[in-house]
């Protein structure tokens, strides 16, 4: 069987199989966010700095203490809220109309060991889930920041976690060959104390499957696998005080991010929540509930949403869209990340299905355009892809919304992919892929992210830290020398140019499906593809009118003459980006011609005005 009649038969099953779960209401499982958002990803300490006064978060002595050095790419900057607000109006100037901001929890300003010490500024290692860190500004300017990009019609999602802490807890076992080595259930069960031959604990606790209350009242040793304690002078550091109780975590040591250990394991040291248990449950959803109540947000990006166990979002997603329902915020959207980094989307399919979610970030999406324009595989892999759009819960409906990258500050930016993934190339090319990139992300279906700074140019050193530079005039030696795709400006500069040609070419190609709506939440048709580089076309259709569009792209690095399916009602063809043949080859047939990574958006006319196009 071939992979496009096993995605069919998986969607039937997946359809046929699953039933209504009775514990979470119908209507929020499928609440899903209006498809068509321009989301604009950003790191607030990187973006702009509006407060000089909170670059060192009200906290004394040198960058071990404070977290602040904007020397090093791995300690605050002096990026704040205050900073975003007076950038807002450049970001909606780009078309997007939703900003997804990091993390802005108060987090541990330095952690990791003596000579590796980095800081806290991308906001993923919280200690205090009520309160804005002071690097950032305070809860007051958040509720500011909401308010002034509701003013311009702009959403804000918030960047979340329910995985894991900053990392307080130690173990007072080093674990052996492997420094906190991954102890399982099987060899350190919750039963006895440093694995099966040793002491027995915790009588009665039916294990982490059983989220009952009267079952985690049985669980009252967290010393199960390793000895868990917070060191002196931490004992409250975390905020709401129930964090700082050991037997509220895992405690098993660090995940390998493979099979049981990467549900149950550390993340990269970090204090992983026991999420099974109903105290956690309650005590995050009560975190998040405050969040939208106080402050009006449009929504939650997830982080590391595949470490958690899927009771914990059944319970988690409801209660999010049930709070948003109340406080009249429309739409509420959620998407969580699930990191699968290669073509296909059955993987983070499921988490739509098992677990609840209403959107998963779409790294099958990133995968597969990675694939096509950087490794040389041919076009049928973005064909594949939109077929598995059916696995989804709610189908290729919820596809429409689903939020589609290139790059982002984990994985690196997508010019920087590419140029990894082809050695040697030039810069016109390098340019030319990841133009074309862009224009998928802006025409294909889903919500497409820009990742801050793409939009500029940038093209950074790798990874991580390498691919969190600064929009505002930087201090940071590796970002100085880093090459900038169509640069306008030096590289000490801000990077705030509505001039570059990428931030030009993302504004044109919002403004066009805000003025097309098939662009931006029409259902979409694959038209043409190969098992080679060149041809890839797809047809969207007016969600109120059915008109037809079709755009096409040529992934190779030549010149392509070759025909595409269209609807057979079509006649003439108008331009609205690219160059677009006048009229159709032959009934449901027309003509390409395309530069090499050329791309085309077309609208079909139909033999008689009001006729809708066959399709």
């Amino acid at each position: 069987m071939n992979r496009r009649a096993c995605l069919a038969a998986l969607a039937v099953f997946a359809v046929t199989s699953v039933p209504a779960r009775a514990d979470v209401p119908l209507d929020a499982v499928r609440a899903r966010a209006a498809a068509g958002e321009v989301i604009y990803f950003l790191l607030p300490d990187r973006f702009e700095n509006g407060d000089p006064a909170n670059d060192r978060g009200g906290l004394e002595g040198d960058r071990l203490k404070t977290g602040f050095d904007p020397a090093s790419k791995s300690f605050y900057h002096g990026g704040d809220l205050k900073g975003l607000i007076q950038r807002l109006d450049y970001i909606k100037g780009l078309g997007a109309t939703a900003v997804w901001v990091g993390p802005v929890f108060r987090n541990k300003p330095v952690q990791g060991a003596p000579g590796q010490e980095s800081a806290g500024y991308h906001g993923y290692w919280i200690t205090d889930f009520t309160r804005v860190d002071p690097h950032f500004g305070t809860n007051a300017d958040f509720k500011a920041l909401v308010d002034a990009a509701h003013a311009r019609g702009l959403k804000v999602y918030m960047d979340i976690i329910a995985n894991h802490t900053a990392d307080v807890i130690q173990y007072r076992e080093q674990g052996g060959a492997v420094p906190y080595a991954y102890r399982s259930r099987a060899d350190y069960p919750y039963s006895r104390r440093g694995g099966v031959s040793g002491q027995a604990i915790n009588p009665g606790f039916a294990g982490d499957q059983d989220s009952t209350a009267a079952n985690f009242a049985k669980l009252t040793d967290p010393a199960f696998a390793y000895t868990p304690f917070v060191p002196a002078g931490e004992e409250q550091v975390k905020v709401p005080e129930w964090l700082n109780n050991p037997v509220f975590y895992h405690n098993r040591g660090n995940s390998t991010f493979a099979g049981e250990s990467s549900r149950f394991g550390d993340f990269v040291g970090l204090d992983d929540l026991f999420t099974e248990h109903p105290r956690v449950r309650e005590g995050m959803i009560a975190i998040y509930r405050q969040w939208i109540e106080d402050f009006g947000i449009d929504g939650y990006r997830i982080d590391t949403a595949r470490h958690v166990d899927p009771g914990f979002w059944q319970a988690f997603i409801p209660a999010m869209l049930e709070t948003a329902h109340a406080r009249g915020i429309p739409n509420f959207t959620i998407f969580g990340e699930v990191a699968r980094e290669e073509p296909g989307n059955g993987y983070i399919a499921q988490f739509t299905r098992r677990d609840g979610y209403p959107a998963v970030l779409d790294f099958a999406f990133q995968a597969s355009v990675r694939a096509a324009l950087g490794q040389g595989r041919g076009t049928s892999v973005l064909a594949d892809l939109f077929e598995g759009d059916v696995l989804y819960e709610g189908g290729e409906a919820a596809a429409l919304a689903i939020p589609t990258f290139l790059g982002n500050h984990d994985m690196g930016r997508f010019s920087t992919l590419i140029r990894h993934d082809r050695p040697g190339i030039s810069a016109d090319e390098l340019e030319a892929r990841v133009r074309l990139a862009h224009v998928m992300l802006m025409t294909l279906r889903g919500s497409p992210v820009i990742y801050y700074g793409d939009e500029q140019g940038f093209v950074g050193d790798g990874n991580d830290t390498d691919a969190r530079e600064d929009m505002f005039p930087s201090r940071t030696t590796s970002y100085l020398d880093n090459t900038v795709l169509d640069a306008t400006r030096p590289a000490g500069a801000d990077h705030f140019d509505p001039a570059h040609p990428f931030y030009r070419l993302i504004r044109d190609l919002a403004a066009l499906r805000a003025a097309h709506p098939a662009l931006a939440r029409g259902r979409q048709v694959v038209r043409g593809y190969a098992e080679t580089p060149g041809l890839f076309s797809v047809s969207r259709f007016d969600p109120e009118t059915g008109a037809e569009y079709l755009i096409a792209f040529n992934t190779s690095a030549a010149p392509i003459h070759v025909a595409s399916v269209v609807g057979t009602s079509a006649v003439r063809l108008e331009t609205l980006f690219g160059a677009c043949p006048a009229k159709v080859s032959a009934p449901g047939s027309i003509m390409l011609d395309l530069p090499a990574f050329g791309s085309a958006v077309c609208r079909l006319i139909p033999s008689s005005p009001g006729t809708q196009i066959a399709q």
